[in-house]
Parts: structure tokens; sequence; C-alpha cells
């Protein structure tokens, strides 16, 4: 038997801070508490230091198959281990997209010697695909993502009646419907008018998806969900109508969850004249009143995620005009460090931090309690931080194959000294172990 004794670390949970020691055997939590003696165990001593469940991070697009002049999975991973995040949760919008059970196990056996974190695979649900849904359950698809408009991988946004089948076949298999909600019509109707008045600033794009069509796609499905019991979960919110919508559904009852990035807390319109297109992504960086609403939300649990949404493009690609780039940009690396850095600051409390990126992301899509939780029996999936330790990101120091993030030069507190995944130490002080041990995972109620 193989254990790890994590002594004398101030543990955080979402109800409060103990300190404890904690003993992973054979990659899993076996005992919590005072003083705990074993045999024949490695011993990490990490007194006066704050230790996290491994984040779990529910919105990441590693871009492998098909796009790897973009990035690829090893890289991907690496910047996850390193950011303290130690399940990553796969978008389906690769090529080829993840459409068919077939291609989800063919995309699982490319990548699983690949990763450096454990992950699990997304499938996505199109008119041409319905009735692949069960069998993409059955192959262990983490959940659907279901796109509402044209993105990367081109995919097609399904109809209301196929939405409407897909959320009584996930109803049926207590299965997650990740939804990227903007009304595309909208999105066309107001791009048009822009593009029209012939501007190109970066704000134009901000302008051409306001917060009406964020607005009405979550009312919409909120409606669907209403009648069929799905339980849908709006990823990367961005505005304050968005929230409203959002908490009016979930307050008659209806099953909606929803999650929100750190590029829609940390910038916002006033950072376009800095960084123009390499900031956009899809639905736009808003104005200063709507990060005010996604903090309110957080507090009040209304958003209960917080993911990534780890998009990477290319240089050329995110240096073209704000029409002609792409949406999105890395940030699995700089997800809990950033996180971690604003609850330092008192912006949020620290026990928010295993709930909104652990523990709800993990119950949301049924890995919980294997993932996202320091109790006996959930995966010894450990990130350890010293919280008098600052330092400064650095674009250079990232893995992804094109170094991008609004966030370089940012100073943080809150050093990351040691991530262990499931009782392996996978980082130490700035070593990787350099060796891919991550596995697929499937959720446990399949």
């Amino acid at each position: 038997m193989s254990n790890l004794l994590v002594k004398e670390g101030k543990l955080v949970f979402p109800w409060g801070i103990i300190e404890a020691d904690i003993l992973i055997s054979n990659g899993v939590i076996s005992a919590i508490g005072k003083e705990i003696r074993v045999d024949n165990a490695e011993v990490l001593n990490v007194k006066g230091k704050l230790v996290f469940p491994g984040a779990v991070d529910e919105h990441v697009h590693m871009r492998e198959p098909g796009l790897e002049y973009k990035d690829d999975f090893s890289r991907g991973t690496l910047d996850a281990l390193v950011g303290g995040v130690t399940t990553v949760l796969e978008m389906p919008n690769t090529i080829p997209p993840v459409d068919t059970a077939s291609r989800l196990i063919e995309k699982r056996k490319l990548l699983e010697s690949k990763a450096y974190v454990d992950f699990g695979l997304y499938g996505v649900v199109h008119d041409a695909n319905i009735h692949e849904f069960e069998p993409l359950v059955n192959a262990g698809a983490i959940g659907f993502k279901i796109f509402m408009g044209p993105t990367t991988g081109n995919i097609p946004a399904p109809s209301i009646p196929t939405l409407y089948e897909a959320m009584i076949k996930a109803s049926k298999t207590n299965t997650p419907l990740a939804f990227h909600a903007e009304d595309w019509s909208l999105v066309k109707y107001f791009t048009e008018k822009i593009k029209a008045l012939g501007r190109k600033d970066p704000i134009a794009h901000m302008e051409s998806r306001p917060p009406i069509c964020e607005e009405v796609a979550i009312r919409k499905l909120a409606t669907l969900a209403k009648y069929t019991g799905a339980h849908i979960h709006i990823v990367h919110v961005t505005s304050c109508e968005a929230v409203e919508a959002i908490n009016e559904a979930q307050s008659k009852g209806i099953r909606i969850t929803a999650e929100t990035n750190p590029h829609y807390l940390l910038l916002d319109s006033r950072d376009y004249s800095r960084y123009g297109s390499l900031i956009k992504v899809n639905p736009p960086i808003r104005e200063p009143r709507h990060k005010e609403c996604l903090w309110k939300a957080l507090i009040e649990n209304i958003i209960t995620a917080i993911g990534s949404d780890h998009a990477p493009h290319s240089l050329e690609e995110k240096n073209r005009d704000i029409w002609s780039a792409p949406g999105g940009f890395p940030g699995v690396a700089t997800l809990l460090p950033l996180m971690i850095d604003q609850a330092l600051r008192e912006k949020i409390d620290i026990t928010m931090i295993p709930s909104l990126l652990a523990e709800n992301p993990a119950k949301i899509y049924n890995i919980y309690p294997k993932k996202g939780c320091i109790h006996i029996g959930c995966d010894g999936d450990l990130v350890i931080i010293d919280p008098n330790g600052e330092y400064t990101i650095d674009k250079e120091k990232l893995h992804t194959r094109h170094k991008i993030t609004p966030f370089h030069g940012w100073s943080l507190r809150g050093r990351i000294d040691y991530v262990i995944l499931r009782g392996n130490i996978v980082y130490r002080e700035g070593n990787i172990i350099d060796k891919p041990l991550g596995v697929f995972i499937k959720p446990l109620n399949k």
C-alpha cells in the first residue's frame, strides 16, 4: 500500500478551516485528524499552509484532436497541474466533434496517455445526432455542451424541438446540459447593424452581443427545463440581466445552475483599449457594473461555479481585427491563482474557494464525492498554498503553445507550493513530476 501523510496543514472547507493531517492511501483519502501516525508513509509537512481540494475546471477547450496548432492536451493539462487544477472537463468542439459514442471513445483513447491531470469528456448535441444521446451517456460522457450559435469546430446549433428532446433525455438519465446561452438571431441582428457603421473597434464586439442576447436565451432554456425537469447549466455568465434571469428561474424551482469565469470578474470594457482583440471572448467582457453583479451572484449563491473557459488560439489569430479574431484565450493555469488572490484580498471569503472551484463543479457533473472534496473516500487530490507567498504571473512560464494572457504581470498573493493527484506529489515548489498520470473519469451515477 502506498501512503502519503500530509501533516499540520490548514484544511479549507466550505464551512471553515481546521488544522489537521490527511492520510492518502492508494490514491484515496483514508484518514483526517490530529497527529496521524502510520508506518511506511511519505511525509509532507505543510505547517502554516492552506490545503484545498484540487480544483475541478469544468470548462476547458484543449484543442485536441484537430486543432493542435492552437494547443494540445499535454500542454493544456500541464498548465492545469501547475495551476492547481487536478480535474478538467474537456469540451466537445474539436475536429471531429464528440457527437457519437465512437468519437468519444476515440478521443478518450487519444488523450489518456497525454493527461497530466484527470479528465472527463463532454458530448455535444445538434439536430443530426440526438439519437446518439444515450450511447454517449453510456460511453461515459460527463455531460453535454450545447452551442446556440456558431462555434469553433463548426457544430450546428440545435433547433428548439431538438433542445426539448435533449432535455427529456437528460432528465431521464440525470445528465447535465451545459449551454452557451446567447440568442443567435439577436447576435446576428446587432452584429449586422454595427458592422454596417464600419466599426472595427473592440467595443463594437461588446455592443454586438448585448445582455439581451444572454437574457433571452436563458429565459427560453429555463422554460424548456421547466417542462422537462432537466438540469441545465449556464456557462460563462457575464451580465446583470443573465443573473436576474437565472435567479428568477431558480426561485421557481427550475433545475438551473450557473458558472462564470475570472475574466468576467476581473476585467471590464475599460480593458479593451489596452488588450484589444486579445481579450475577445463570447459572450463579451462587459461594462464595470456587470462585474459587481457577478461578484454579488457568487456571494448570494446564484452562480455556484467558476471555470476557466480555457480556449487557446494562435497569436496570428488573436492579432486579427475584432471581427476576424476568434473568441477565447488560455485560462486553466490562472483560474485558481486568480481566485485565491481575490480571497486573500477579501473580495470573497477563503472558504468559498473549495465550493466554487471544486465541490460544486464536481456535484454538477456527478463526480462528487470522488472529486472536489477533502473527506474520507475522496480521491487524494490536494493543492497546498502558502498564503504569504507572493509572485507575478509570467506568460512565458505558461506551457500553452501561444503565450497569451491578459493577466501577465499581475502580482498575486497565495503561491501554490504543492499539487497532489491521487496521492502523487506531481508539483513540488516549482518542479513538475514530468509524467502524465491523469486518468479518464466517468460520472458516478452511470
